[in-house]
C-alpha cells in the first residue's frame, strides 16, 4: 500500500507514545540500578528523565498551538504530566539513594520491577488508545492491578522497617528508607492516574 494512503498516529498519540517508552526506559534502568547499583544504570534513569522532559515540553507546545485535538485537551494534558511523573520519581528515587547514601533493599527491587511491568502496560494503553480504545482500557486496567500491588509492597517495607527500631542509629536509617520508598509508592500513584485517564478517554470516546 503507498504510504500516502496509511493512515497515520495523531501527533499527540506518536508524543505520548515517545513519553510512555522513555518512561518505561527509565524504569528498566531503575531495575538495573536497584539490581547491581550500578553507577551506569543511574545515569541513564537521569538521563531518560531529561528526555521525557524534554517531549513534554514539546507535547505542550503542540497542544498550545492546536485547535482541534483528538482526545479532551484536559485529558491529553493530564496523561502526558502523570506519565511523565512516574519516571520523574525514578530519578528522584535515585538521587534521593545517593544523596543519603542508601543501598538497595528486595522491597525497593521489587517494587520497581512491577512499576516497570506497570509502564510496559501503559505503553501499551497509549498504542492502542485510538484505534483499538477497548484494548487500550484493557492494558491501562492491568497497569492499575500492578500499580495496586506496588502499594502492597510499600506497606510490606514500612512493617519491617518499624519492626526493627532499637536504637538511634535504626531510626536514621529508617527514615532514609521510608523517604526512598514514598518516590516509589508515588511513582504508583501517578502511574494509576495515568490509567485512570486512559479510561475516562475511552469512555468519552466509546
Amino acid at each position: 500500500m503507498p504510504s500516502w494512503l496509511k493512515k497515520r498516529h495523531n501527533k499527540f498519540i506518536e508524543l505520548l507514545h515517545e513519553q510512555a517508552t522513555l518512561t518505561l526506559e527509565g524504569m528498566d534502568a531503575l531495575c538495573r540500578y536497584l539490581a547491581t547499583y550500578d553507577q551506569s544504570a543511574s545515569e541513564q534513569v537521569t538521563r531518560k528523565e531529561k528526555e521525557a522532559d524534554e517531549v513534554r515540553r514539546i507535547f505542550i507546545d503542540e497542544l498550545n498551538r492546536t485547535f482541534v485535538t483528538p482526545f479532551d485537551r484536559e485529558d491529553l494534558f493530564a496523561l502526558s504530566r502523570s506519565i511523565d511523573d512516574v519516571v520523574d520519581y525514578a530519578y528522584t528515587t535515585v538521587s534521593e539513594m545517593e544523596i543519603l547514601n542508601v543501598e538497595p533493599t528486595v522491597y525497593m527491587q521489587r517494587m520497581a520491577t512491577l512499576l516497570r511491568d506497570a509502564a510496559y502496560e501503559l505503553l501499551m494503553a497509549v498504542d492502542r488508545l485510538e484505534r483499538h480504545p477497548n484494548v487500550a482500557a484493557e492494558h491501562a486496567q492491568r497497569a492499575k492491578a500492578l500499580e495496586n500491588r506496588v502499594e502492597g509492597v510499600y506497606r510490606e517495607a514500612l512493617a519491617d522497617l518499624f519492626s526493627h527500631v532499637h536504637d538511634l542509629q535504626q531510626v536514621v536509617r529508617m527514615l532514609k528508607l521510608r523517604e526512598v520508598y514514598r518516590h516509589l509508592s508515588n511513582a504508583a500513584d501517578r502511574g494509576d492516574e495515568a490509567a485512570n485517564i486512559i479510561a475516562n478517554i475511552v469512555v468519552k470516546s466509546t
